[in-house]
């Protein structure tokens, strides 16, 4: 008999635990046992996000997350396989939230300059909504096993490029005026990227407006054209 190939790391994005999840139909008795594993799935992840944030990975053990749940080790065994598996599905929601808002940004009909304002303000808001599985990701991603690395790295990849891809539009458009499109892709991900190590809820700025105003630095950094005609307007 033929062995079958070994899924390559974008296969298993595509068809794995990384891959987003399908919608719960509540009509169907097998998909309401789904959703309810789903939910105990989630409790045990916002357990392991508070524990690995406030402890880290590795003085965290899977003892005491069942301890803090009041449940017992094996039923954690029955959703995830292991406490670096755990790590992993924390890592890579930090990744697909960066591609859900990169998906609204690309869908919206509007100009280049209104899709990257939209895509980081999106993306800002989605880190800080996320933000200890964004610190938790910055912070462990080496003590990820290599073939989950591998896979999360791949969605960045993947980000990396549809991200370029728009700042391309925008310069090809006559929008955006860069020299080094990949560089500042790269800058613009460390900018959003970085917020949830400085932003604090306490802080003098809400979410919204901290957004806001990366998102303004943003298009002032690419020269966004189409801003500026906006500002003149606004100042006439």
């Amino acid at each position: 008999m033929k062995k079958s190939a070994k899924p390559t790391p974008s296969a298993k994005v595509a068809r794995g635990r990384f891959a987003p999840r399908e919608a719960v139909d509540s009509n169907a008795p097998e998909h309401i046992r789904d959703a309810v594993s789903r939910l105990k799935s989630e409790r045990i992840i916002a357990t392991a996000v508070e524990l690995f944030y406030t402890r880290g990975f590795s003085n965290t053990t899977l003892d005491q997350v069942a301890e803090q749940m009041n449940v017992t080790k094996p039923f954690i065994y029955s959703h995830f396989k292991s406490k670096n598996d755990l790590l992993a599905e924390i890592c890579s929601r930090a990744i697909r939230v960066a591609h859900e808002a990169l998906n609204r940004a690309v869908a919206f009909e509007g100009t280049p300059t209104e899709k990257l304002e939209t895509l980081v303000r999106d993306f800002m808001l989605a880190v800080l909504n996320h933000q200890a599985h964004a610190v938790i990701y910055s912070r462990e991603e080496t003590q990820l096993v290599a073939e989950d690395r591998e896979s999360i790295n791949v969605l960045r990849r993947e980000f990396d490029r549809r991200f370029v891809g728009l700042l391309e539009e925008g310069v090809a458009s006559g929008d955006f005026t860069l020299d080094d499109v990949p560089l500042t892709a790269l800058a613009i991900g460390g900018i959003v990227g970085w917020s949830p190590v400085w932003y604090r809820a306490s802080g003098r700025l809400s979410k919204d407006e901290a957004a806001e105003k990366v998102a303004s630095l943003v298009l002032t950094m690419v020269q966004a054209k189409s801003l500026k005609r906006r500002r003149a307007r606004i100042a006439a």
